[in-house]
Formats: structure tokens, C-alpha cells, sequence
């Protein structure tokens, strides 16, 4: 069954963040002198990034509730760069089936581990610049973890679905998932310190229903 985009609804909201800001540590790049040419001033992690009481880099999806619809699986790729040794983008969502372009913008090796559980893992140099590698997942998984062996700050996270609706938190902790049919849905927010959060909703036909999450800086 296909969705119907005249009766679809959207759903917007914001993941809010309740409290003082934690502070990202700095990361020490000192053991690869390209590293820290490429960051002069110095990297900070990216882990808490709270902007006007909002946290970005949440993943939000629906969960569970889509039924039988099909969804067509996009062709373009999707690319996880690897610039001034950081990966970007830091959190993503991709389709099952849908191709994924792993590229190193950087003068020094770099190793791009997956570390899946159910999709296989992989796990592969990148010696190159400009080098670049095509996978593709064969599962739903939220969520895949990326690490480069070779410098232990860089991570990424993907979330993977055999869906199209999900987004990951920008400008102060926003999201909008578009042309959602009509009907009850679990939605979950994912983040990588502080967890998940989930709720039940329900949208009716060509409605516009704006959620809510809410976090709070985790205990010590």
C-alpha cells in the first residue's frame, strides 16, 4: 500500500534540554600532527549540542505504527565525509538498500569501522585522500556506531529504516517528518549520551500535530 501525500499529515516538534549546557571536552589530536594542522584552534567533541534550550543531533523517527506501506528505496547515495579528522555528518539516517559513500577528505589514514549488529560489520582503511568506499545495509538497525581505529575521537551515528520518516535535530533541537499518513504511531528520540525517549501519537488526515521531548543533563 502506498501513502496517500493528499491525505498525509506532518508532524514537527522539538527535543528540548532541560538545564545547563554540558560542556564537550576538547579532544586531544596531538598523536597526528595532520590532525591538529587542520584544526588550529583546537576540536571540541560533539556530543551535547544545546542551542537556545534545544539539543541537536537527536535522531527522532516513527518506531513503529506504518503498517503494510511500501516505500520505494532511493537510489542517490548518501555520503559520511571525513574532514579535518572529524566524521560528518556526527548523526544520520539512511534507508535500507540505499547506498552509502564513505569518502576521506583527509592527508592521513584513516579506518572506517562499523560496528553493526544486524547488519554485518565491516571495517576498512582509508589510506588515501580522496579515497572512497560504497556500502550498503540490509537491515533496520538504530542504531550503527562508526569509529576510526586509527584516531579514537571520530564517531558518527546512523540510523537505519526501511522507512522514510526521520530526521535528526537541527537549529535548537527541531525536526519535521512530512507526508505521514493518518493513523497511531510510536515516535522515539535517540541520543548518544542521554538515551531513548519515546511516545505514543496519532494524526489525523492532512493534519499538522507538533510533539514534545524532553531532556535532562544525566546524572553523575
Amino acid at each position: 500500500m502506498r501513502v496517500d501525500a493528499a491525505k498525509a499529515g506532518t508532524l514537527t516538534g522539538r527535543v528540548l534540554f532541560d538545564g545547563p549546557a554540558p560542556a564537550n571536552p576538547p579532544i586531544k589530536m596531538t598523536a597526528d600532527p595532520a590532525c591538529l594542522k587542520v584544526n588550529p584552534n583546537g576540536a571540541m567533541f560533539e556530543t551535547f549540542a544545546v542551542k537556545d534550550g534545544g539539543l541537536d543531533n537527536v535522531f527522532v523517527y516513527v518506531k513503529d505504527g506504518l503498517g503494510n506501506y511500501y516505500f520505494d528505496v532511493p537510489t542517490e547515495s548518501l555520503k559520511l565525509d571525513q574532514q579535518g579528522c572529524r566524521y560528518s555528518p556526527h548523526v544520520f539516517g539512511i534507508r535500507v538498500g540505499q547506498p552509502l559513500e564513505i569518502v576521506n577528505n583527509d592527508s592521513t589514514l584513516h579506518n572506517v569501522h562499523a560496528l553493526a549488529q544486524s547488519n554485518p560489520e565491516f571495517n576498512f582503511p582509508q589510506q588515501i585522500q580522496g579515497m572512497k568506499n560504497q556500502k550498503t545495509f540490509t537491515a533496520r538497525e538504530v542504531m550503527v556506531k562508526f569509529k576510526c581505529d586509527v584516531h579514537g575521537w571520530m564517531n558518527a551515528y546512523a540510523g537505519v529504516l526501511d522507512h522514510p520518516y526521520f530526521a535528526v535535530t537541527t537549529s535548537g533541537g527541531r525536526f519535521e517528518l512530512k507526508n505521514l499518513p493518518a493513523g497511531s504511531y510510536t515516535i522515539e528520540a535517540w541520543h548518544e549520551r542521554l538515551g531513548v525517549q519515546s511516545q505514543k501519537i496519532t494524526i489525523g488526515e492532512k493534519e499538522t500535530k507538533d510533539v514534545s521531548f524532553t531532556y535532562k543533563p544525566a546524572a553523575s
